[in-house]
């Protein structure tokens, strides 16, 4: 027979487990979004702390003030979280999958709430099985009620990154919000709902492109969630022991030597993917370490050791050597020093960055004239961006021998803006030959005299 194209993979119910690991991903849950809901409503200087201005294509972040032509520190931020994901799934595998990913994270908040209106596991897969009846239309219709409660909450959250969260939050006080702010809240917090809350594990086996590539990526050296078949198998059903014995002395019911595992599966029903870990490193796996967290329980009922199934790499497992350090894994050596030299590079560059812009343009509308005095005055229109919060004194100084001056006082400009003024460069025609000539302008902040710009401009003497 003809295997299908496609096929409906059976919802996974996954059952709640406790241990370490899960309490590690709980904390994930909670600071990742006291973070994501958190930062919007947090103030730096006065103003929103992280907000990105389409209109003045302007990013604030804590204090910092990027335009456009600082991008660049963007697309280092970006290769960064590139090499970054490179090099932790090299190291780690996929914890970041496990633990931090937006998917994972809120998958786990959506099964929270269907668990707290609709029950347990077991009580959710009869009721998904039964037909139509009143219960099943309130448990269901409240549980999709908070699921999509709690997307809208995600997809207004994502525009107070882009609209003022305190003026966002008073407009919906008072009823009214802005289309394009609508729509955005709307798309994300429906992509939310549909990924997070139907199609669930389904996003990291079919739509997730990591999954498929993280093989590459992958050696024999990267710490993946594993089954120690050799001490594991054969598996099956034992009484409790009550002390740690060797394997050799495990017998089962027909007196035959029997593995660690006790084959109750509740590694199979607590993965939120709905895989056996026993059959061996699958793609799928996304590193969440329920089944470590249940196995340990079994191992402890049943008085074996625990690890059973563990965090370990296909080196240690095969050969019981211990994990390799970073000096013997060349690509883990080439993606740290990438990293840390853009890093370095980048923190340098913020650090050294002088918070405000010039631009001196020559006034098209007067080229050169003669004062009263007999002096050539050439006039130019300087515009200076302001990126501090505050408002801030700046001096033009021509760095020259002294045959030209600047005829211009102290120019103030206000927090976080643009002013433009009409300023003179003079200079002497009995000093200076005919034609052109480079000018150098020294721009200084007067409030931080630190701070200072250089910038040229072309001097025409008849």
């Amino acid at each position: 027979m003809a295997t299908p194209l496609h096929f409906v993979s059976s919802k996974v119910y996954p059952r709640l487990t406790g241990g370490r690991f899960n309490s590690l991903r709980v904390a994930f849950v909670v600071i990742t979004q006291l973070l994501y809901f958190g930062l919007p409503w947090l103030n730096w200087g006065g103003q929103q702390a992280t907000r990105f201005d389409f209109d003045s294509m302007r990013l604030y972040l804590f204090g910092l003030t990027l335009l456009p032509q600082d991008f660049i520190y963007l697309a280092a931020a970006l290769i960064v979280a590139a090499l970054g994901l490179f090099l932790w799934t090299m190291l780690a595998g996929r914890l970041w999958c496990g633990f931090s990913c937006p998917q994972t994270v809120y998958t786990e908040i959506m099964i929270w709430i269907e668990r707290w209106v609709e029950g347990p596991p077991n009580q959710r897969r009869k009721r998904d099985a039964a037909p139509w009846g009143a219960e099943k239309v309130l448990r269901k219709g409240t549980t999709q009620l908070l699921m999509a409660a709690f997307s809208l909450w995600t997809g207004l959250t994502l525009v107070g990154y882009f609209t003022p969260m305190r003026e966002l939050a008073a407009n919906l006080g008072a009823g009214h919000i802005g289309v394009w702010e609508a729509l955005f809240a709307l798309s994300y917090g429906g992509f939310t709902w549909l990924l997070a809350g139907v199609l669930r594990e389904q996003v990291c086996k079919h739509m997730c492109p990591y999954a498929r590539f993280q093989g590459a990526m992958f050696d024999r050296d990267t710490l993946l969630v594993a089954y120690d078949d050799k001490r594991g198998e054969p598996r099956g059903a034992r009484r409790k022991q009550h002390a740690i014995i060797p394997i050799a002395a495990n017998v089962g019911r027909d007196d035959k030597p029997q593995g660690a595992c006790v084959d109750c599966g509740l590694c199979v029903q607590v993965c939120p993917t709905g895989i056996d870990i026993r059959d061996g490193l699958q793609y799928e796996c996304i590193g969440c370490a329920a089944c470590i967290d249940v196995c340990d329980e079994v191992m402890d009922k049943t008085g074996q050791a625990r690890g059973l199934i563990r965090f370990s790499t296909q080196h240690a497992m095969e050969q019981q050597q211990p994990l390799p350090l970073l000096r013997q894994r060349p690509r883990a050596l080439v993606y740290s020093g990438l990293l840390l030299a853009i890093v370095a590079l980048s923190a340098t560059g913020l650090a050294l960055r002088v918070p405000f812009k010039v631009d001196i343009l020559r006034d098209r509308a007067v080229m050169q004239r003669e004062s009263n005095d007999g002096y050539i005055e050439n006039v130019y229109n300087v515009r200076i961006m302001n990126t501090e919060r505050d408002s801030r004194r700046y001096q033009l100084q021509v760095e020259s021998t002294g045959l030209v001056r600047v005829e211009a006082p102290p120019l103030q400009v206000a927090g976080d803006s643009v002013t433009s003024f009409n300023v003179a460069l003079v200079a002497d025609p009995a000093l200076l030959p005919s034609g052109s000539h480079t000018v150098s302008v020294r721009i200084v902040n007067l409030n931080d005299p630190s701070q200072v710009l250089h910038e040229e401009a072309r001097l025409l003497m008849p």
